[in-house]
């Protein structure tokens, strides 16, 4: 039997493999949970620390020119972005195209979040991102990369830097504890960003993806059965965690069932779809044109050659 090591994020739709409820047939398989995100992706990405990984995509994508990682279609982490926008409350910024000439601030270029951020904003809003000052706080994970604009790194923690003024507005992959405390300090860019959010996928049909599943190169070419194998257990994590939604005992929120009504509604019955569906093409082709015009890859490559090939084809089924 293969011993595999997988690195995932703790978090329900992930659970079925981390406590064993799910298995990788034909694996031993061992779970690694309680990184931050950040850690998880740079351990892999530096050192292969892992055999499966939960990874950023932005540093998937540009980490493709290489070839050390494949990647099967289940995204373990999708989130809407408009709520991670922060500026300054009594700041210089009230609109998007506010931002020009402003000094914002990122923990790195090619984190996934960062790239949604910058798109959606360049794409939906008519920001020119050239005409923006970009801070980063951390080294990228993959280098290389050349941004079509010039990055400075900021002297400090970029979250102070933000809260004192030396920063106009900060984008950032979670919400910034200085807001989750009620820091007059700091504001949102979109006050109603559950509207926005809204919105936006009525109007594009895209969920951003943020996270894929990641396998080393050289063990999946040493075993070319176990993408799908993977493919197909996190699927079964998956549905483990949407069933448990079903039932309001499971989660102790006071309105679990209508909220998930109002994401059916919006979102449809099944918003963490796997494979290359036609909502998570919009996604992938969405993120790749990002990552292109934001120099994380060179060009954009088909959505089928991000992914093994044998986990995009349809199992036959058997007919007695």
């Amino acid at each position: 039997m293969l011993h595999i090591s997988m690195a995932l994020g703790d978090y329900d739709i992930n659970r079925g493999l981390i406590d064993g409820r799910v298995t990788v047939q034909g694996c031993d398989t061992s779970v690694i949970t309680g990184l931050a995100s950040p850690e998880r992706h740079w351990r892999f990405l530096r050192h292969e620390e892992f055999d499966v990984c939960e990874l950023s995509i932005g540093s998937y994508l540009a980490a493709l020119p290489e070839n050390r990682f494949v990647a099967v279609p289940a995204f373990p982490h999708r989130r809407f972005r408009h709520h991670y926008y922060f500026v300054r409350a009594d700041g210089p910024i009230h609109t998007p195209k506010d931002l020009e000439g402003r000094n914002v601030g990122l923990r790195t270029w090619q984190t996934s979040a960062g790239i949604w951020m910058r798109g959606i904003l360049q794409h939906e809003y008519g920001v020119d991102l050239t005409k923006v000052r970009w801070f980063t706080e951390h080294e990228e994970d993959i280098t290389g990369v050349q941004p079509p604009v010039e990055l400075r790194r900021t002297p400090g923690n970029i979250e102070r830097l933000l809260l004192e003024g030396g920063l106009d507005a900060l984008f950032y992959p979670e919400t910034l504890p200085s807001f989750a405390a009620g820091d007059q300090r700091v504001g949102r860019l979109f006050p109603d960003a559950k509207a926005a959010e809204q919105e936006y996928f009525k109007k594009t049909g895209i969920f951003p993806i943020m996270h894929v599943l990641a396998i080393r190169r050289t063990i999946a070419e040493q075993n070319p059965w176990l993408p799908r194998q993977i493919l197909h257990a996190w699927r079964e994590s998956k549905d483990l965690a949407m069933k448990r939604l079903e039932n309001p005992r499971s989660v102790s929120m006071a309105w679990l069932t209508p909220l998930r009504e109002e994401e059916r509604a919006v979102l449809g019955p099944d918003p963490w779809q796997v494979g290359l569906t036609e909502g998570n093409r919009k996604a992938l082709q969405a993120i790749m044109t990002y990552a292109v015009e934001q120099g994380i890859v060179a060009e954009v490559p088909e959505v089928e050659d991000l992914f093994w090939p044998s986990t995009l084809d349809a199992l036959p089924k058997y007919v007695g």
